[in-house]
């Protein structure tokens, strides 16, 4: 084990390179794995094609674990698991649905697992989300004090449902392979809170064709009536995050000059294969109806849009699924028709109706599926080159690859013939002609590839074209592939009518002018939340996030804070937080700001614009709330000048099949990494850590949690020196470096979710963001954790995992006329209940994407977020640590940088470096002292005492 008191080395027997296996090669050969659904569902197609077969249901009172049982459904969370026994006659292909109920409000979708007679039949089985149903509780729309629409709450509904086991990227069920005879389906849960009322086996059918559609139904009358819906009332959607859009253009339904109606839906909120909205209607009259939608789908040039279109629970026939909506720069009335524009008759009975459409990038998943083998191959292509060339890159030097590698130049060659081979398919998928943005893209790459195959010995010094950097082969590829499965639409209304004439899409000339002279003159009135003076008993706020996060402050403050208190606040939006330091120089501050960066604080508060929070009689124990070390770096002396409003984290990602698959334990300790690295390296894999995340300048969050966990400290305790030179810093130091110089971690990760993705850093360092990319942008990953940061063993067997975590902060103004109404406002936004409605709202509004990471630690452990997800943050912000501010912090940030640079680059010994680097900064040390008074002609004044972890403690203890 490494602990601090030694540092451990390591040598690493050299090997030949171009002999490792690959990724792809350890996975399969260290364990088997399940394959993934298209693999097998091809497999079983060949082998079992379409059975037919009698349908089976199975109550509670059947399932094996509760035979006999009296009462109509599980709770599934609370038993774990229960068993179904199926007898088929004939071995074949069959769908199972379940009938469940959600039972308490949640964003965390439920999620189960599947296994066919003891095994999981493919990837996709040891995780199956349950989708959800949400509701928009008003029908009409109120309006803020501006006169804007407010975003309608929603409820999730708790009503039973039969979901037909699948995933968001497939309109079919997953086809589960039944053998003759006895069969074992266990059901096995994984989370959410869900009641399971029955399960029904069927086999698989196909959908039937229009043609045969229409010739079962006898009446052929189409029925002249005319239904009009607005689309931003859905009856029901399958996501909270799928919403009513603001569009200013006179063409929509309603509008109002100037005014922002909530009066499309949609668009950007409704583009991820899967989503699903719902629409009800009512009819007096049976009989076959056309369906027009009022729609735009502008995102790119020539791509459709898809849909798969349900009529009250199903899909009526074929043509309707990944129904395509060509690309229009306007709005356009489309009605349902086939090839040669002919409307279909949909079949309707008198009374209550549904129609659903479901997001579906199915035309395109095949070309999205070779992209991704593609940019895995050239992955370990280039892998194989840097093993084989050192990863050294010299122009002056020649190199022999076709020796090594002898099909490079076929792999290249192959590559580029699918990538032409995939744009040609997706002009054969859409409705235009021509290329569209995504298939021009790919044909670019295809010349690149056939480029790099005339020349493949300059590949080494061409690895920037192939898969690295933002305009490589493989970037272009990872774009299309992200664009392909993008499939935004706005709707304005749906029509259900017979032949009747429609209302124009598209607004006339004159009302187009008319519109765009009056916003013109509108625009000299100026916006809503801009960051302007004010009534004086008003609270002025600056907030520096998006319109979005604004107007959602300003509503709860109207409807909680201000009907509590009598105290008027108004949020205004503030882009640039540089405005701050502007407007505190010429007397203009707020109040209040929120959503500044945690060193602002320091900055201002030094000069003098900030108040001191800890003069108000109930800090010391509103403070409570937070973790302590996040107050640090807004500390000078005894006082705090603001709040953490956010808070990072530091936590270890890793790839749970990937490490399972090479039989490695998830690291505790950094002696745990270094253990593990030689087995990572032997298979062209590594680790990230945060040094790795920047270029030359390293910042403090990424050398700091180094030096504090080997017991080190950065700052003498007076402030007057740095304590960079003792043996407990410099061991960090040491290692610090030792991780790239010795053991071979990366030097440089531009992206480490990318790689994390691909599996070349299978386990790393990561913060807020990367989990908030892994959790909403790569859903193809199901085999991800997230584990404490590993950490340096201490003598008693503790490990002190200490890392940064500030974020953003919020503080008061000393220009303020307002502090004791501030201070309140302040305490209000910052606690539990409005943190935690705040976070909650946020998320079922915008989408599970929109995560707050609030520094209220109560709020956070009810954020909707996975529990054994909260219960590691929380462990990991028990040792939460900021580095303090000085007057002169920043030089010493800037050579603790240069200090690793030194080492790493030119072989200097860690206590040389950092000896010269001390005297840098003293001399920064003593100008910056004397400007602020600590010091005089090179002596000292009064002490700057340096806040620590234990002070803060113990301040809040003294409060309880």
């Amino acid at each position: 084990m490494l602990k601090r008191s030694s540092i451990v080395c390591l040598t690493i027997l050299g090997f030949l390179a171009y002999s490792q296996p690959t990724v792809a090669e350890t996975t399969e050969t260290l364990e088997e794995l399940e394959l993934s659904y298209d693999e097998v569902y091809q497999s079983n197609k060949d082998e079992y094609g379409n059975k037919i077969s009698d349908s089976q249901h199975f109550t509670v009172n059947q399932f094996k674990e509760y035979e006999g049982i009296d009462q109509d459904y599980i709770n599934w969370a609370t038993d774990g698991r229960f068993t179904v026994e199926v007898d088929v006659a004939e071995a074949g292909l069959y769908e199972i649905g379940v009938a469940y109920r959600v039972t308490e409000e949640t964003l965390v979708p439920s999620e189960g697992a599947i296994l066919i007679n003891g095994h999981y039949p493919f990837s996709e089985s040891r995780g199956m989300i349950f989708p959800s149903e949400w509701i928009q509780n008003e029908t009409t729309f109120e309006q803020d004090r501006y006169g804007a629409d407010i975003m309608p709450s929603q409820s999730q509904l708790q009503d039973w449902q039969t979901f037909r086991l699948g995933d968001s990227r497939r309109v079919e069920p997953f086809a589960f392979a039944l053998e003759q005879g006895q069969n074992t389906i266990e059901f096995k849960h994984v989370r959410g809170e869900m009641d399971i009322a029955h399960v029904t086996i069927e086999p698989v059918t196909e959908i039937s064709t229009y043609d045969t559609y229409i010739s079962d139904i006898d009446d052929e009358e189409v029925i002249n009536d005319l239904i009009t819906i607005e689309a931003e009332h859905p009856s029901k959607k399958n996501e909270s995050s799928i919403r009513p859009i603001v569009t200013q253009d006179p063409s929509v339904s309603p509008y109002e000059t100037g005014a922002r109606l909530l009066n499309t839906f949609g668009g950007d909120s409704w583009k991820v294969s899967g989503q699903s909205a719902c629409w009800s209607f009512e009819i007096s009259e049976s009989g076959f109806y056309y369906i027009t939608f009022k729609a735009l789908a502008n995102n790119d040039a020539n791509k459709d849009i898809y849909r798969t279109i349900y009529v009250n629970g199903r899909i009526p026939f074929a043509e309707l699924k990944s129904y395509p909506f060509p690309q229009s720069a306007h709005w356009e009335n489309q009605t349902l028709a086939n090839d040669a524009n002919e409307p279909f008759r949909i079949n309707l009975e008198a009374g209550m109706n549904e129609l659903c459409l479901r997001v579906d990038d199915t035309p395109t998943q095949e070309v999205q599926n070779e992209l991704t083998l593609i940019m895995a191959e050239m992955d370990e292509l280039t892998l194989s080159i840097k093993q084989l060339t050192g990863n050294q890159q010299d122009a002056s030097r020649g190199w022999r690859i076709e020796d090594y590698i002898p099909d490079v130049s076929n792999r290249l060659r192959s590559w580029a013939q699918k990538v032409e081979t995939g744009a040609d398919k997706l002009r054969a998928a859409s409705t235009s002609e021509g290329d569209s943005v995504q298939g021009v893209s790919l044909r670019v790459a295809g010349d690149r590839l056939r480029s790099l195959a005339e020349t493949p010995n300059e590949l080494p010094n061409r690895l920037n074209e192939l898969s690295e950097g933002s305009s490589s082969v493989s970037q272009v590829l990872g774009d299309v592939s992200i664009a392909l499965r993008e499939q935004p639409l706005l709707l304005d209304q749906l029509f259900i009518h017979g032949k009747t004439l429609l209302p124009d899409a598209e607004a006339g000339l004159w009302m187009k002018t008319k519109e765009s002279v009056s916003r013109f003159f509108q625009s000299f009135s100026g916006d809503d939340l801009t960051t302007v003076n004010t009534e004086h008993d008003v609270v002025e706020v600056w907030v520096n996030r998006p319109r979005q996060y604004v107007d959602l402050m300003q509503l709860m403050a109207d409807q909680q804070f201000t009907p509590e208190t009598g105290i008027e606040v108004r949020f205004s939006l503030m882009p640039d937080e540089q405005k701050l330091i502007l407007a505190s120089a010429a007397d203009s501050q707020p109040d209040l700001a929120l959503g500044i960066s945690n060193w602002l604080p320091y900055e201002l508060a030094i000069r003098g614009a900030a108040v001191d929070l800890s003069q108000f009689d109930d800090f010391d124990d509103y403070m409570n709330q937070f973790a302590p070390g996040a107050f640090m770096p807004l500390m000078i002396e005894d006082s705090i000048y603001a709040l953490p409003e956010t808070q990072d984290f530091s936590v270890l990602f890793y790839r749970e099949d990937l490490m399972d698959a090479l039989s490695l334990p998830v690291p505790n300790t950094w002696g745990d990494v270094v253990d593990i690295l030689p087995e990572l390296q032997r298979y062209g894999m590594n680790f990230y850590s945060s040094i790795a995340g920047g270029a030359a300048f390293k910042p403090f969050a990424a050398t700091a949690p180094f030096i504090y966990q080997f017991q080190g400290q950065i700052f003498e305790k007076d402030g007057m020196g740095v304590a960079l030179n003792e043996d407990e810093a410099l061991q960090g130091v040491q290692f610090m470096a030792d991780l790239n110089t010795i053991y071979s971690t990366p030097l440089q990760v531009p992206n480490f979710y990318n790689h994390f993705r691909y599996g070349s850093l299978p386990l790393g360092i990561g913060n807020f963001a990367t989990y908030v990319q892994l959790t909403s942008a790569a859903q193809e990953l199901s085999g991800w954790d997230i584990a404490l940061h590993p950490g340096v063993e201490q003598e008693d067997g503790s490990v002190s995992r200490w890392a940064s975590g500030a974020a953003q902060a919020g503080m008061m103004f000393n220009g303020s006329d307002n502090q004791e109404q501030a201070w309140a406002l302040l305490q209000w936004w910052m606690s539990k209940e409005t943190q935690r409605e705040f976070a909650q709202t946020l998320q079922m509004t915008y989408g599970a994407e929109y995560m707050w990471n609030t520094a209220n630690l109560e709020a956070f452990k009810e954020l909707p977020w996975p529990e054994e997800h909260k219960d590691v943050i929380l462990t990991q912000w028990e040792q939460l640590i900021e580095v303090p501010k000085t007057p002169y912090a920043y030089m010493v940030e800037r050579e603790i940088s240069n200090v690793w640079n030194k080492m790493v680059f030119d072989g200097e010994n860690a206590r040389s470096a950092v000896d010269d680097s001390i005297i840098t900064i003293d001399r920064e040390l003593r100008r910056k002292m004397e400007e602020f008074g600590y010091m005089q002609d090179g002596e000292v004044i009064r002490p700057y005492p340096i806040p620590t972890i234990e002070a803060i403690k113990q301040k809040t203890r003294e409060s309880e």
